[in-house]
């Protein structure tokens, strides 16, 4: 082991010093080539049921929303996409009337018999009518389920003939969506990935097979996809998007805006996605001009490319630039609700998980493993999201000596000889906690390892990758997982529905399903940002504290790298990707790498 980390540690060294250089931006004849990468392997290309990140990074280039976000606006803002406006919004906020932009055509598909085939506003009927597919399971439906007016015939006996008054397309171009009741974070629904537009002869040609063959309006289309390997996105030569944005006052901002302002999107021709796993690999790429840009710098990698705080010299020297980038996401550790060991609302299981709570050394991992790139959670809400509130701090500290006390109070006093504690029926007691099979995994493994151990819990660690982790959890067969979550869009409502009760089995992977939780959080999805909803937050916050089904661990400081080719950069807080906005300086790539070797 010892070799090698030392040798990574010299491979790492040597491509800072003197990388051995990347292809130039170019494929065939003066193409633009936009190299990338994905840190998981992607799962199939369907909009209604992808919900990992790497996947959803691939859908948002692939598929058009009827709205999306301002690339530029801050705070962030949504605008018209496929929609050619924002929604026009009428009935005290209940009914939302979209206009779609004549012209815009799906990629071509054999399902179109060689035809054209443009999109209409019922195509969007369709498409929103299957997050309501039993047979699809999808995680995106607690955006629609039971809001819809009408939707209860959905849900009750699904077909997709069926017609309900709360989705309509009124006539080719007008989509009208009727709702029970406002809900102030429905625009934001209508921005996601999930609601891209799908086109239904082709998800019916392949039936139980619509992530194999993505066929949408986005500014890619794709080209080769090797799974798990590679894939290739190529410009829509049909794409009709174009650049419009709210520059603030900063200089990299409006000079963003004057150079893409007006202009068709995407601005390259290609996107090669490769997928990265290991931390290594990743950086190793980065630092010898294999990918254009990283963001979220890992972990474990942090001293190879950062000092004081800054980006190395020699990094500098080569023209890279570091970004400090707030991501609106928060890591959490969750625990089974439904365990026979761990879960349950017992005051001897509460006591439990609250002990394994306070056994976290939040200050070791931000210091040790996050290298000081982020804050401590103190509830479910980054900052910058609405609802989120400065004041607020957790009631459950870091505090083994007290979590020792708590476990010896409701019976698990009781140690093996080798001094592990057993149940308080004496029966042995074993923690097992999921784990990704990487670098960090590992050293995650070995935090909580101590942290546990610290209060007499054995613990076990099953590795897997992430996909397949997810898979499990959904059905309920995962004890204890460290997972994290980024905001779909920017309101306290989509970190809080990870936790309500009917959300068990899709988000809300711990199965928390405390009534007085559920009764909350449906009164404040239904207000908007204010002293109301803030004070239904509090006690929502309270109750997790109570009854431990999480462990907040941090808020991410990501630290971004890109290279001196790249134009047009600027991280969005809620989108996964900017690649329709991105473009490449050929030449100055070709200079760089070529000065480099």
């Amino acid at each position: 082991m010892k070799f090698r980390k030392t040798a990574a540690a010299a491979l790492i060294l040597a491509a800072l010093c003197s990388p051995a250089g990347a292809d130039p931006a170019t494929s065939g004849a003066g193409q633009k080539v936009l190299h990338m990468f994905l840190t998981t392997s992607e799962t199939g290309l369907d909009p209604a049921v992808a919900s990992n990140i790497e996947t959803l990074s691939l859908l948002e280039n692939l598929f058009d929303p009827l709205l999306r976000y301002d690339y530029l606006a801050r705070p962030v803002k949504l605008q018209g996409n496929t929609a050619t406006d924002m929604p026009v919004v009428t009935d005290d906020g209940r009914t939302y009337t979209f206009h779609i932009r004549p012209g815009i055509y799906f990629t071509p598909d054999p399902a179109f018999k060689g035809k054209r085939r443009e999109v209409t506003a019922a195509d969007y009927v369709y498409s929103l009518k299957r997050l309501y597919d039993p047979t699809l399971k999808s995680p995106w439906s607690f955006m629609f389920e039971g809001k819809i007016a009408g939707d209860a015939a959905l849900r009750n006996n699904f077909s997709y003939d069926t017609d309900i008054d709360g989705l309509q397309a009124t006539d080719r171009y007008t989509l009208r969506i009727r709702l029970n009741e406002p809900d102030n974070n429905f625009p934001f629904y209508m921005a996601t990935p999930a609601t891209g537009v799908v086109a239904r002869e082709v998800i019916e040609a392949h039936p139980g097979q619509a992530g194999n063959y993505p066929v949408g309006t986005g500014p890619f289309m794709v080209g080769d996809w090797k799974r798990s390997d590679r894939i290739v996105l190529l410009r829509n030569p049909d794409s009709t998007a174009v650049f419009h944005a709210t520059p603030g006052i900063d200089p990299v901002d409006k000079a963003i805006s004057a150079e893409l302002e007006g202009k068709r999107l995407p601005r390259v021709d290609r996107v090669e996605v490769k997928i990265a796993e290991e931390f290594q690999a990743r950086m190793l790429g980065f630092l010898n001009g294999e990918y254009d840009y990283i963001e979220q710098v890992p972990e474990s990698m942090t001293d190879m490319v950062i000092e004081g705080g800054k980006l190395k010299p020699e990094l500098a020297a080569r023209g890279m630039q570091l970004y400090r980038f707030p991501v609106l996401q928060t890591y959490y550790m969750w625990m089974n609700m439904e365990d026979p060991v761990l879960g349950g609302y017992s005051k001897e299981k509460v006591a439990l998980r609250r002990a394994i709570s306070m056994s976290y050394n939040n200050a070791e991992d931000i210091a040790l493993l996050k290298k000081g790139f982020a804050v401590k959670a103190e509830s479910p809400l980054p900052r910058n999201v609405l609802g989120y509130d400065p004041n607020y701090r957790s009631p459950v500290p870091y505090d083994p000596a007290l979590a020792n006390a708590l476990l010896d109070r409701f019976g698990y006093d009781k140690r093996d000889p080798d001094g592990f504690r057993r149940q308080p029926n004496g029966q042995p007691l074993t923690l097992t906690m999921y784990s990704e099979a990487t670098v960090s995994g590992r050293l995650r493994d070995e935090m909580w390892r101590k942290c546990l151990n610290s209060i007499g819990l054995r613990v076990a660690f099953k590795s897997d990758k992430k996909t397949e982790i997810i898979k499990a959890s959904r059905l309920g067969k995962v004890q204890m997982f460290e997972s994290n979550w980024i905001a779909d869009f920017p309101d306290g409502d989509n970190f809080y529905q990870l936790l309500y009760g009917p959300n068990a089995g899709r988000a809300n992977y711990a199965r928390f399903n405390l009534p007085a939780y559920n009764q909350r959080y449906e009164q404040a999805r239904l207000l908007s940002d204010g002293p109301q909803r803030q004070t239904l937050y509090f006690e929502m916050n309270q109750l997790i504290h109570a009854y431990n089904p999480w462990v907040p661990l941090t808020q991410v400081i990501s630290a971004d790298i890109r290279q001196p080719w790249l134009k047009n950069y600027k991280r969005h807080p809620v989108e996964f990707t900017s690649w329709r906005y991105l473009d490449v300086d050929v030449a100055q790539r070709a200079r760089t790498t070529r000065g480099a070797r």
